[in-house]
Formats: C-alpha cells, sequence, structure tokens
C-alpha cells in the first residue's frame, strides 16, 4: 500500500505540472469574437511597436510556443498563431515578453540560453551512458564501474529539469514583468479578463519545468529496461 502511495505521488510530481498547464492551456483555448486578432498577429503588432521589426513571427510545432533568441524569432504554435483566444494572445505576448528581455540585453536571458543548451547535450549523453552501461559492467566485469555510469546517466538526464528549475525567474519575469503590463494597460484584455490570463501567464512561465519534470520519467523506464 505504501509503494502504491509513493508511485502516486511520483507521477503527480512529474506530471501534474505539466497536466495543469495543458489544462490551463485548452481551458482558454477556444475563438472569442471580442479578441480581434490572433496571437501571431498580436505579436507582429507588439514587436512592431517594440521597434523589433528584424524579429520574426513563424508557426512552429504543436506545443512548442518559445522565442529563439539566435535566429531572432518568435514561434507560436498553430492554434495560437491562428487563433483569437485568450490564450494564443497571452502565449503570444508572453513570448514577445523574452524577445524584449533580448533586445534590452536580458544577462537572466542569455546564461538561461546557454545553460539549455549544455541540457539538451547532457541529456543526449545521459541516453547514450544508459545505452553503454550494460556493454562496459559486461567488458570490464566491474560493478563499480557500471555504477559509476549509472550516476552518471541519471545526473545527465535530470540536468534538464534543474535548468528549467534554475532559470525559472526569467520565465517569470516574461509572464509577469513584460506581458501582463502589455496586455492590460494596451488593453488587449479586458479587467474581467485579468484572473484567467495571469493563469495563462503562470502557466507559460512554468512549461518548460513541467516539461522537464515529466522527462525525468525517461531515467526510470531506462531503469527498468536495464533490469531486463
Amino acid at each position: 500500500m505504501h509503494i502504491i502511495l509513493i508511485v502516486i505521488v511520483l507521477l503527480g510530481l512529474l506530471f501534474g505540472p505539466q497536466w495543469w498547464a495543458s489544462y490551463t492551456f485548452r481551458r482558454y483555448a477556444k475563438p472569442r469574437q471580442d479578441i480581434p486578432g490572433t496571437g501571431g498577429e498580436l505579436a507582429r503588432h507588439l514587436l512592431d511597436s517594440f521597434d523589433m521589426h528584424d524579429v520574426g513571427v513563424e508557426r512552429g510545432e504543436p506545443n512548442q510556443d518559445h522565442y529563439d533568441p539566435t535566429s531572432r524569432t518568435v514561434r507560436l504554435s498553430p492554434d495560437n498563431f491562428d487563433i483569437n483566444s485568450l490564450t494564443a494572445i497571452t502565449v503570444a505576448c508572453h513570448e514577445v515578453g523574452h524577445a524584449i528581455q533580448h533586445q534590452r540585453g536580458s544577462t537572466m536571458l542569455a546564461a538561461r540560453t546557454r545553460l539549455v543548451k549544455v541540457a539538451a547535450v547532457a541529456q543526449q549523453l545521459g541516453a547514450g551512458v544508459f545505452i553503454l552501461l550494460p556493454v562496459v559492467t559486461l567488458l570490464t566485469r566491474a560493478p563499480a564501474a557500471g555504477l559509476i555510469m549509472f550516476i552518471a546517466g541519471i545526473a545527465s538526464m535530470g540536468g534538464a529539469a534543474l535548468v528549467h528549475l534554475v532559470t525559472l525567474p526569467v520565465e517569470i519575469d516574461a509572464s509577469f514583468n513584460k506581458a501582463l503590463p502589455i496586455l492590460l494597460k494596451g488593453n488587449y484584455v479586458s479587467s474581467a479578463d485579468e484572473p484567467a490570463v495571469k493563469r495563462i501567464l503562470r502557466a507559460a512561465a512554468f512549461t518548460y519545468v513541467a516539461v522537464s519534470l515529466a522527462s525525468l520519467l525517461n531515467v526510470w523506464r531506462w531503469i527498468a529496461l536495464l533490469r531486463r
């Protein structure tokens, strides 16, 4: 019984934030007649109003809203790019918030960009370590070597979640110090929508952390595979 409870708690910690973020986005994703433009249109309008004419706006992959500082592009998922929903314009404004950070030379954004690249490499190395682990253990016949590789693999694959947790202030700043004032002061949303907008911005800020926590389940999948 205790084991079942522990499993439920762990699954809640790993998947709960992602479920909550996805639910929040879906809740406010219906088109609304009182919202005159789509997320893509608002992103373009805001970028131009902040003299960021060189920053592009593109339709990206589903559930892949982000700002790419390398190519200076705001990419929005198809629903957020094409639809005039509260989720679409709020998420678009959040991503424009990252572009504003970049324009103003945010050291936090620059550090996050570097760390995310390191974390991506670490995750790939972690997967490689788990693949090689049985081979190395068999060839060396040294359990210690296998244990070291196992620990290294877990540390590498857990690196992404730690990176996004450490750099969470970048996301919070984009949501509540950049996007929220723009949406409210620019009258892009009504005061009645403010609570919903804050929920969406909170979900947008925690999206990367939520996805990274869910990805930690890959570690347990590798453990189960290696025990076969």
